[in-house]
C-alpha cells in the first residue's frame, strides 16, 4: 500500500502531552508527545510504521499510568500489573513497562515488603502470620516474604500492640482482660504462645502502672 503523508502534527488542547497526527489532510490518530517527537510534516508512513507507532504509544500510555499509580504510595510489582490490566493494555506493553519501572528502581518488591512491615510495626503491629498473608495478597513471592520476616521480633510487636489497649481494658477483671486482649492479639496474627505470654505481662503492667490507673480513674469520673 502507498504510504500516507503526514500533513499536520497538532498538540492536543485537553492534553498537551499528546499530539494529533493528520494523514493526507485528515485526522488519523493521537500519540504521546514523546512518541511523536521524531515525526515530521511531509513524512510518509507505511501501515507497518503506523502499527509500530501505536505499539510504542500503548507502552508510553501504560508507563504514564504506572507512574501515576506509584505517585500515591509505593506498590508491589503485582499491584502495578493488576492496575494496568484493568485498563485493557496488552500483555507485551505491560511487561515492557514493568521492566522499565524495575530498571529505574521505581518498583522493588523486597523494599516494598520491608517498608510494609516497618509501617505495620510502627502504626498497626501485626504478627508473622498476618504479615505473611498481607504480603501474599500484595503479590510478593514467598521467598521474599520469608527473607523480610526472618528477623521479625514478634514479642516486641505483640507488646506494642497490647500497649495500645491497656487503658481501654484496665478496668476489667483479669479473666475478661485476658480474654479481650487475647482475642485482639490473635486477630493480628500473633501465635498462641506469644499471646499468652504478652497477656500475662500486660495484666501485671495494667495493675501496677500508676499512670494507667490514674488516667483511667479520671476518665471514669468524667
Amino acid at each position: 500500500m502507498t504510504p500516507k503523508t503526514i500533513t499536520a502534527l497538532k498538540q492536543q488542547k485537553r492534553n498537551p502531552q499528546r499530539v494529533n497526527v493528520f494523514l493526507n489532510g485528515e485526522f488519523a490518530f493521537g500519540l504521546a508527545k514523546i512518541v511523536a517527537a521524531w515525526l515530521k510534516v511531509g513524512e510518509g508512513l507505511s501501515e507497518e510504521k503506523i502499527v509500530q507507532l501505536h505499539a510504542k504509544d500503548e507502552v508510553e500510555t501504560a508507563y504514564q499510568r504506572g507512574l501515576n499509580f506509584l505517585s500515591y504510595r509505593s506498590r508491589s510489582v503485582a499491584e502495578v500489573q493488576r492496575n494496568l490490566e484493568k485498563h485493557g493494555l496488552s500483555e507485551d506493553a505491560i511487561g515492557e513497562v514493568l521492566e522499565r519501572l524495575i530498571d529505574k528502581q521505581l518498583l522493588d518488591d523486597e523494599k516494598f515488603a520491608l517498608d510494609w512491615v516497618d509501617n505495620r510495626g510502627t502504626f498497626r503491629p501485626r504478627g508473622r502470620f498476618a504479615l505473611r498473608v498481607e504480603l501474599r495478597q500484595k503479590g510478593i513471592q514467598d521467598s521474599v516474604i520469608e527473607h523480610v520476616l526472618k528477623d521479625l521480633d514478634e514479642d516486641a510487636l505483640a507488646r506494642r500492640a497490647a500497649e495500645k489497649k491497656l487503658r481501654q481494658f484496665s478496668r476489667l477483671n483479669e479473666k475478661e482482660f485476658r480474654k479481650k486482649l487475647s482475642a485482639y492479639l490473635s486477630r493480628r496474627g500473633f501465635s498462641y504462645e506469644i499471646v499468652t505470654d504478652v497477656c500475662k505481662q500486660a495484666w501485671k503492667t495494667a495493675k501496677h502502672d500508676d499512670t494507667i490507673q490514674s488516667a483511667t480513674d479520671i476518665e471514669t469520673r468524667i
